[in-house]
């Protein structure tokens, strides 16, 4: 497996790039059809250089392997990377497993046109007045600061990105090996823009809208 290392705002010594290689022979023995591992680490200083961290981003790719990613944060950007490898380790894991576990155990989700129930998974969608209060704005958002001479709303960071058709069980696939709390997506069986999200231990949760698949959906983290 290749071994991609750069750094942002810090130099990448020999000992570093000898260690995260070490770490990414372990990740391809538990993930023998990755073909790269990209190694990032970004410095950042804080208040007049008085406290500093490193951030280190771990992404995996491979043919017929969804895009993986695990990241951490410490002042030491060796421990940040051993951090980040176990989460890493532990997303290819989880993945491995509940791959076995569907083979062993199909799902077979079905859904019910008529009800709109989804059977076979314990998943279920939002309803639709909770769709429309949130959609206009009917649950809000109260921090307590609104009447503040300085407030200003939280910034929002938009993405955007292709749309891609799939399962609901393939979504929570994905989500689970890039170690996000929600996944966006489109639904196979019903053409509808859907986002799945995690709930407490192995639960999770899928909210559909009811509206036509535009061309390209938006994801806002």
């Amino acid at each position: 497996m290749e071994t991609s290392i750069v750094g942002v705002g810090v130099s990448v010594s020999d000992r570093f790039r000898s260690v995260a290689e070490e770490k990414a022979a372990r990740i391809e023995s538990i993930a023998p059809r990755a073909q790269t591992m990209d190694v990032k680490v970004t410095h950042r200083a804080y208040h007049n250089g008085r406290m500093e961290d490193s951030t280190v981003e771990l992404t995996l790719t491979g043919k017929g392997l969804p895009l993986v990613r695990a990241e951490s944060v410490d002042q030491d950007k060796f421990t940040a990377l051993d951090m980040a490898v176990d989460k890493l380790t532990e997303q290819v894991r989880r993945a491995k497993e509940k791959r076995v576990d569907a083979r062993r155990h199909p799902r077979g989700a079905k859904l019910d046109k008529g009800t709109g129930v989804l059977q076979g998974v314990d998943l279920q969608p939002a309803s639709a007045d909770m769709l429309h209060a949130v959609a206009t704005g009917e649950i809000p958002l109260i921090t307590g600061a609104e009447d503040e001479e300085d407030y200003t709303p939280v910034v929002i960071r938009t993405k955007r990105f292709g749309a891609e058709w799939m399962t609901v069980e393939d979504a929570v696939d994905r989500m689970e090996l890039v170690g996000h709390d929600f996944f966006l997506f489109i639904d196979a069986r019903t053409d509808h823009p859907s986002v799945v999200y995690r709930r407490k231990g192995w639960d999770y949760g899928v909210i559909s809208l009811t509206t036509p698949a535009p061309p390209t959906v938006q994801m806002v983290s």
